[in-house]
């Protein structure tokens, strides 16, 4: 005879393996996310697990091979034969440990990866002779031009990590790039002759991850034909006070798609986030030219910046951009679209969500006119910025909406939810509207709803 007991007993296990196999469906299910177009936003982007090192391969210490440390030298052959050995034996990670290493312009090869260790740092040499010049990418042209300090070309899966610090040595750049200001007001970025941090071109699977990388000369992170990269809980800093950093931007976006910024913090002497294509009249012509799309800003923490987010100068056509619960203590702006008068630009599908801080502008958009020169075209499009889309925005603003209209681009569709924001401007927020098709709901400027 078989008791009530026994019967209920694997009664209760099967209604116990349904009740966990649905807590397991649960756990598994993925809330879909969408780019401002609609389009679903691939998996890959909420896949924020670091790099394991030790899956990298073969660890080659620099001090291992005769690289010294503690020494002003630069030491820029010494390790390059340390990435050449690695890459010829079929790749690693080059490790720059606890000490302080100068160099000029390193290039690493497919299978080779850098590590800069907790209290190491990799130095950039205060000398511009000590950079390669080579044909390469630089403010929206291709030309020849100095090197970076760390470069890597046509490579797929590509590391930097670590807890040290990758240090351009910028003081002695910044400080001449201000003299010839003064001899030459119009003297450009590139008059100046100042190498970057990191340039990485042509290549996919790349994530720079913890480490701190300051002081460049130039730009600090500059992609280029890239896709598939992750920029993970980085510090970036320039001077912002007495001798600033000109240009310093910490992060360029030059014709890539499906770029990941999560986590960093981002204190320059420019633009923190920036978009880049190319510039000219016929820009949106040059094979080398091209759009940036899929590019999600998410979790950063912004200092002194010139812009949290720029469109400009260099774009031509930016699709699916994202900048979401990110903070600002003090930046200029944090949506700033800069529409050049010589070049077709097409700005769409920009989402900015729940952001808080303090600002001048939080949304800028004017004409953009440094170091320009408008060629003849007849049939020179119409610019356009459309489907703009702002909401759960907590700011302290000089001025909320800053927006300009102009004959020579089209504002379209901008979208405002969700707002509370100050706006010490003098005119009253919004009086000006120069957006065919402005929505505004639930929009509370100085405590004043706003219709």
């Amino acid at each position: 005879m078989i008791t009530t007991n026994k019967l209920l007993k694997p009664c209760l296990l099967l209604v116990m393996v349904a009740l966990t196999n649905n807590a397991d469906a649960k756990k598994k299910t993925v809330v879909k996310d969408y780019w401002p177009n609609g389009e679903p936003i691939a998996e890959w982007f909420s896949d924020t697990a670091k790099v394991d090192v030790a899956t990298l391969g073969k660890r080659y210490l620099l001090t291992d091979y005769g690289v010294r440390q503690g020494t002003n030298e630069v030491q820029t052959r010494a390790i390059q034969a340390v990435i050449d050995r690695a890459a010829k034996q079929g790749g690693g990670v080059v490790v720059v440990p606890k000490g302080t290493f100068y160099s000029g312009s390193l290039f690493f090869r497919q299978g080779t990866h850098l590590m800069v260790e907790e209290g190491g740092v990799l130095k950039g040499s205060d000398r511009i002779r000590d950079f390669e010049i080579r044909e390469t990418r630089i403010e929206g042209q291709t030309c020849k031009y100095f090197t970076a300090l760390v470069n890597a070309d046509s490579i797929n899966g590509f590391t930097i990590c670590g807890k040290g610090t990758i240090d351009g040595n910028g003081t002695s750049y910044w400080e001449e790039f201000w003299i010839r200001r003064q001899w030459n007001r119009q003297c450009t970025n590139k008059d100046a002759q100042r190498p970057r941090l990191t340039y990485i071109t042509n290549s996919e699977n790349v994530t720079m991850q913890d480490v701190r990388l300051i002081n460049s000369p130039y730009w600090t992170n500059h992609i280029y034909r890239c896709h598939h990269v992750r920029y993970l809980d980085l510090y970036i800093y320039s001077s912002t006070v007495d001798i600033k950093g000109p240009s310093t931007d910490a992060i360029d976006i030059d014709v890539c798609h499906d770029v990941l910024v999560r986590g960093c913090y981002m204190n320059v002497n420019d633009d923190a986030v920036v978009l880049k294509g190319g510039k000219g009249t016929f820009a949106d012509q040059a094979p080398e030219n091209g759009p940036c799309y899929n590019i999600l800003v998410e979790n950063c923490h912004y200092g002194t910046t010139h812009g949290c987010m720029t469109l400009g100068s260099e774009s031509v056509t930016d699709w699916n951009v994202i900048m979401r619960n990110c903070r600002a203590d003090n930046t200029n702006n944090v949506l700033w679209l800069k529409m050049r008068p010589d070049t077709p630009q097409r700005y769409q599908h920009v989402r900015i969500e729940n952001f808080t801080g303090k600002c001048r502008n939080f949304l800028l958009v004017r004409p953009w006119t440094q170091f320009y020169e408008k060629q003849e075209r007849q049939d020179m499009p119409l610019s356009e910025c459309s489907n703009m889309t702002f909401r759960n925005i907590r700011m302290t603003c000089n001025v909320f909406f800053n927006v300009t209209g102009s004959d020579k681009y089209a504002l379209r569709n901008f979208d405002f939810e969700d707002i509370d924001c100050s706006d010490y401007g003098k005119e009253k927020p919004f009086s000006k509207r120069p957006v065919e098709g402005l929505t505004l709901k639930n929009v509370k400027i100085n405590g004043e709803m706003i219709e």
